[in-house]
């Protein structure tokens, strides 16, 4: 069970006209746009079409069951990847999470993807395929990034936080292994009360990549000793998880 047809007539009514003060130091002012069904093959799902001031990038939210003055609400926030989600690249693992991501939501009681359009982790496709480039002259990730004058991540979230308040979610458990993605959105006042875990299995083209981002980038997933890879493929358990999280995980992990 969704959002009613009331309460999405309540929101867009609340959205339509609206104007805010801004969230954060650029004054981030988002609304919702549209509304509607989207039946998926990760589960019954419905779309939000979101405006915003600062980039005009049309970033959407899937909402799975109702969400609305809910707490605890699991949230993955996913960047755009053109190479991954849409044309299977191995060089990353976006798809997968992305996919795993939408489907685990799919199978719990509620929960929201926001899909944001920060391609190459914010510089955009034609840097991003640059970086590939200079990956394959033998820097790493966050070498290339910095060759090409920009910081390790150029991402941010204070869009992805209003989005989130506009929803009216009291609070959080961020599926991410990205510790900044939990800072950043505190900063802008959302609850995150917990994380789950979102590892994938590594394979041959991505695993210096996942290696950099845990060595370089912080990102919390349990490996490096090489040795040790291969076990991303084990459950993902941290303390706090609640039944309903670890019901899903190990079906997949069987």
């Amino acid at each position: 069970m969704g959002l009613t047809r009331a309460q999405i007539e309540a929101l867009l009514d609340e959205n339509r006209n609206h104007h805010c003060e801004g969230l954060g130091p650029d004054r981030v002012c988002v609304r919702i746009e549209a509304i509607a069904q989207l039946p998926s093959r990760f589960g019954q799902f419905q779309i939000v079409a979101f405006y915003n001031n600062r980039d005009n990038k049309e970033h959407v939210a899937l909402i799975h069951g109702n969400i609305l003055e809910a707490k605890d609400v699991p949230v993955r926030i996913h960047s755009e990847c053109l190479t991954g989600d849409v044309l299977g690249s191995l060089r990353c693992d976006c798809r997968d999470q992305l996919e795993s991501a939408l489907r685990m939501i799919g199978q719990m009681e509620r929960g929201v993807l926001l899909y944001m359009r920060q391609e190459g982790r914010g510089i955009g496709l034609i840097n991003k395929i640059r970086a590939y480039a200079l990956q394959e002259q033998g820097l790493d990730t966050v070498e290339a990034n910095l060759a090409l004058g920009f910081r390790d991540d150029e991402r941010e979230y204070s869009v992805a936080a209003h989005m989130l308040l506009s929803l009216h979610i009291q609070s959080i458990r961020l599926i991410t292994n990205n510790p900044n993605k939990i800072n950043d959105l505190a900063r802008y006042g959302i609850k995150v009360s917990g994380r789950i875990p979102h590892i994938m299995p590594p394979n041959e083209h991505n695993r210096f990549y996942l290696e950099t981002k845990a060595l370089k980038s912080g990102h919390l997933i349990d490996t490096f000793g090489q040795a040790h890879l291969p076990e991303q493929a084990d459950p993902p358990m941290v303390e706090g998880m609640d039944e309903e999280v670890l019901a899903i995980i190990r079906k997949y992990y069987k």
